[in-house]
């Protein structure tokens, strides 16, 4: 049933300029979990963290593929970062 669902892909920025990228079903939720030290390991003590781009929604694969491209896209993130 998971791949039936619609992910967001979502780019996040700390004070730092430091960006985390990742899915969610819901990302406002998964924001919280980021700012509350429940999110991944990365984004633990590093926060507060707030949503810079979001994308969706898309297929479980789809958007797995998405983050990974953002990931490795240097000139994307870059180009968030100066706004």
């Amino acid at each position: 049933m998971a791949s039936e669902a619609t992910y967001f892909i979502y780019v996040l920025r700390n004070d730092a300029g430091i960006t985390y990228t990742g899915i969610a079903l819901d990302v406002e939720t998964r924001l919280a979990n980021h700012n509350a030290g429940t999110g991944a390991k990365f984004t633990r003590g590093r926060g507060p963290w707030s949503i810079i781009h979001t994308e969706g929604p898309l297929p479980h694969g789809d958007a797995l593929r998405r983050e990974m491209a953002i990931k490795k896209d240097r000139k994307f993130k870059a180009g968030l970062s100066a706004s």
